[in-house]
């Protein structure tokens, strides 16, 4: 019998470290930037994150070192394909590769190690209201930090300045770049804050989730972060969905597995990842609809004649 109480509990934990990484990926792709490194910089947040955790024995400065880690990988990223006008696509393809082998360099002697706990929001006493408690009230700061990450940059894009300059960017750069916009500046600071959000989500992963280094151990939620911006249409709201999509099937195949269901192992372990791609495929039936959403601009070089 599956507790649905922790099974959402489960989902919301799963889901946090791929929306992290997909919101951050969002906004990137909104300026018409497509960096396909997410995998890279969340490896290296997890890694730096897991190291800082053991170093100081402090969780905040692990998640901040996970972000800074992304942070610095996307710089690469930025510099590579923004000032030197690299292929967008080649570029984040190597950063990831990069990213993990890094990452595996770094973590050697690691696993194993023990971390300072994860303190939790809210005190005891609302963790333990039934049902809502432990839905509402146990988790780690982050977690909510993450859904307000979602309001935050929904806000942004439909409702301020700011948001009407990064689509204007990402439809047309040389439109923006005629109304004197600074398209460079403000994609590479976009790359910058998608590095963040991926090695947020990295540490995350390594330091609140599973609570260990394993080489290799964001196992696709890169890949998997930058479907959900597809499957949500480049709308924040819907990256939320899908991430909770994600969290709840990959939550749910681990219980099935403890469960010891009649299904092989190798399909309930492939279950989140089919069903990702099953409904990418859905969702893309529509070019027509998927074109329009998308970022006109997105992948393009843009290089500034005057």
């Amino acid at each position: 019998m599956i507790d649905p109480v922790t099974l959402i509990v489960a989902l919301i934990i799963v889901s946090t470290p791929v929306l992290l990484a997909a919101i951050g990926e969002l906004v990137v792709e909104k300026t018409g930037v497509l960096n396909l490194g997410v995998e890279g910089m969340m490896i290296i947040g997890a890694v730096t994150g897991f190291i800082t955790a053991v170093e100081t024995g402090s969780v905040t400065l692990a998640f901040l070192a996970g972000m800074a880690g992304g942070m610095i990988l996307s710089a690469v990223f930025g510099v590579l394909t923004q000032l030197l006008l690299s292929n967008q696509v080649a570029t984040g393809l190597a950063l990831t590769l990069f990213g993990i082998g890094l990452a595996a360099l770094l973590g050697v002697g690691y696993p194993g190690s023990s971390l300072p706990p994860v303190p939790d929001l809210f005190p005891a006493s609302m963790q333990a209201i039934p049902v809502a408690g432990p839905i509402l009230f146990s988790h780690p700061l982050i977690i909510y930090l993450a859904v307000l990450l979602v309001v935050a940059v929904w806000f942004l894009l439909q409702h301020t300045r700011t948001g009407l300059v990064i689509r204007a960017v990402g439809e047309s750069h040389d439109a923006a770049h005629a109304l004197g916009y600074k398209v460079i500046r403000i994609r590479f600071l976009a790359i910058l804050f998608g590095g963040a959000c991926a090695g947020l989500g990295g540490a995350f992963l390594s330091v609140a989730r599973v609570q260990n280094w394993i080489e290799g151990m964001t196992a696709g939620a890169g890949w998997i972060a930058l479907a959900l911006v597809v499957f949500a249409s480049w709308k924040p709201w819907r990256v939320l969905l899908g991430a909770w999509l994600f969290g709840g099937i990959s939550a749910l195949q681990l219980r099935l597995q403890a469960a010891e269901v009649n299904v092989p192992v190798a399909l309930l372990d492939s279950s989140p990842y089919l069903v990702t791609i099953i409904v990418l495929v859905l969702i893309s039936s529509d070019r027509a609809r998927a074109a329009l959403n998308a970022p006109a601009a997105l992948g393009k070089v843009f290089h500034a004649s005057g």
